[in-house]
Order: C-alpha cells, then sequence, then structure tokens
C-alpha cells in the first residue's frame, strides 16, 4: 500500500475516533425512550442517535483485541455490528442500561471475527477452548509465567484449572499462540517440490454426496407441500410464518394480522404441528427421527 494511501486511512479513523467521542452520553430514561422509538416506531433518527453515543464502546474494546495482529479498523468494523444487534434486540422495559447490554454483543461480534481470520486459529470451538484461547496470556501475566517458551507444569495446570479444560489443551493452545505463520505457498522441500496447501484436506462434500443430500431435501420438501394439505388455511399461514421462512414472524405480528390474540395463535400453531406429524408419520413413519418437523 502506498504511503498516501496509509496517511488517508490513518486521518480517517482518526476523524472517525473524534466524531465518536463528540456524540454526548445518554442519560437512562433518554437512552430508554430512544430505544423504544426504534423497537415500536422505527424511528431511524432515534437508531442513530442511540448508535451514535456509543461508537466510543465499540473503540474502546477494539483496542483489547488489537494483539492479535488484525486491522483495529476491522474490529470496529465487526463491533459496529454488533452494537446494530444489540439495538434490535435490547428491551428496554428491563432495568439494565444499553452500554452493558451492548457490550456482550460487541465483544462477541470481534471474538468470532478473531477466531474466523488469525491465521493460526483453526480449531476451538468450543466455549472453554474459546475461553483459553482469549484468557491464556492474561492468565499467564498473572502468574509470572511470560515469554513464548513452553509452559511450566506449575503455570500448566494453574491454567487449567481456572479455565476448566485438559493441560494437553493449555499446552497445545501456547504452542500455537506462539509459532510463527507459515505461508501456504511455502515449498515442502528445498527443491520447491510441491507447496504446503497441497497438503491440506478438501472437507467438501463429493459429487455423490452432494446429489443424494439435494435429492433427500427435495423429496422433504414435497413431503412437508402435501401434509400442509391436511392443514386448514389459517393453520398453514401460521405454520408456514412460524415454522417455514427464514425469519419467523412473532405470534404478536400474526395475532394482529389474523385478529385474533398471540395466545390464540400459540394454541392453533400446536395444533397444526401436531396434524402435520400425523400427517408425516402417515407417510413417512417417524418425521421428528426424519428431521421433517421441528
Amino acid at each position: 500500500m502506498a504511503l498516501s494511501e496509509t496517511s488517508e486511512l490513518q486521518r480517517g479513523a482518526q476523524r472517525y475516533v473524534r466524531y465518536a467521542m463528540r456524540a454526548p452520553l445518554l442519560q437512562a430514561d433518554h437512552e430508554r425512550d430512544l430505544a423504544r422509538r426504534w423497537r415500536d416506531e422505527g424511528d431511524e433518527r432515534a437508531l442513530h442517535e442511540l448508535i451514535t453515543a456509543y461508537l466510543r464502546l465499540v473503540i474502546a474494546m477494539a483496542s483489547r483485541f488489537r494483539h492479535y495482529g488484525l486491522p483495529v479498523s476491522d474490529l470496529v468494523q465487526e463491533g459496529n455490528v454488533g452494537l446494530m444487534q444489540a439495538a434490535a434486540r435490547f428491551e428496554p422495559e428491563r432495568e439494565v442500561r444499553f452500554s452493558t447490554y451492548a457490550s456482550w454483543w460487541i465483544r462477541s461480534a470481534m471474538q468470532d471475527f478473531v477466531l474466523r481470520n488469525w491465521s493460526i486459529v483453526r480449531t476451538g470451538t468450543t466455549s472453554a477452548q474459546k475461553a483459553l484461547f482469549f484468557n491464556l496470556r492474561r492468565l499467564r501475566a498473572k502468574i509470572g509465567d511470560v515469554g513464548d517458551g513452553g509452559m511450566s507444569f506449575e503455570a500448566r495446570t494453574r491454567v487449567a484449572r481456572a479455565l476448566g479444560v485438559a493441560e494437553a489443551e493449555v499446552d497445545s493452545m501456547a504452542a500455537r499462540l506462539s509459532a510463527p505463520d507459515r505461508s501456504l505457498n511455502a515449498p515442502l522441500t528445498e527443491d520447491g517440490d510441491g507447496e504446503w496447501q497441497d497438503m491440506l484436506a478438501d472437507g467438501a462434500a463429493g459429487p455423490e454426496t452432494t446429489v443424494m443430500e439435494a435429492h433427500d431435501g427435495a423429496a422433504r420438501a414435497e413431503l412437508v407441500r402435501e401434509a400442509m394439505r391436511d392443514l386448514s388455511e389459517r393453520e398453514r399461514l401460521i405454520i408456514r410464518e412460524r415454522k417455514l421462512e427464514e425469519d419467523a414472524v412473532t405470534l404478536e405480528a400474526l395475532g394482529e394480522r389474523l385478529g385474533i390474540s398471540k395466545e390464540r395463535v400459540r394454541q392453533i400453531e400446536g395444533n397444526a404441528l401436531e396434524k402435520l406429524r400425523r400427517a408425516l408419520i402417515a407417510r413417512v413413519g417417524d418425521p421428528v427421527a426424519a428431521g421433517y418437523v421441528g
């Protein structure tokens, strides 16, 4: 990247920080009012004011993840996504400040970004392994076991107990965190025969598996369509909106649409699912085991 481009990026980042820090802090009552206006009325001006007030929270949290070697601007961008998710899910009636609620979403978005993009991390998907990845350096510093060398027996034991993981996992993670990156295009031998990427296994499904999965999926969809004919028009509408669409409609929204209470919608949904299960049982046996009805 040219020096001029780098300077422009730096100036852009500085402008963003100044813009975030100039935004006024919100009082609790005004914050709840903004959240209600966005949730209940779709007021975009209220959303903008709420989000802008907490951009400083995203910047502060991004600084905590900078030692993973990823661009802070990318961390901020991911944090902003988490901030928007928090605004979409925040319930102003609860006695909690938006900053407290949003912190979890911002941190989660940044942690997921680090795990997806940090080059030496390609395993460790359980909550315990994630905790080990994000806390190993801090715990080693706390007990005085610093440096890139192997961990002492005492340090390994204390970290494993603190995070509830096996000592072998602590050793493995410490080794990966201290190991240098290796280019996948680096040659396997001094003669230049082959590259490291040639040794990577292809985890994608084969052509036969892909065709079989597509065929099974089409068969399941057809069975559900046939079973839906046993339902009334209202039942089909509720099942389609609640179970078959990617974004499920809420009980309350369906109740308003149908002119009934959300509790009545819940009852109709339960009865319709039971009828659907019986219809599928008549066709394929056990629909739950077959994965047709959730």
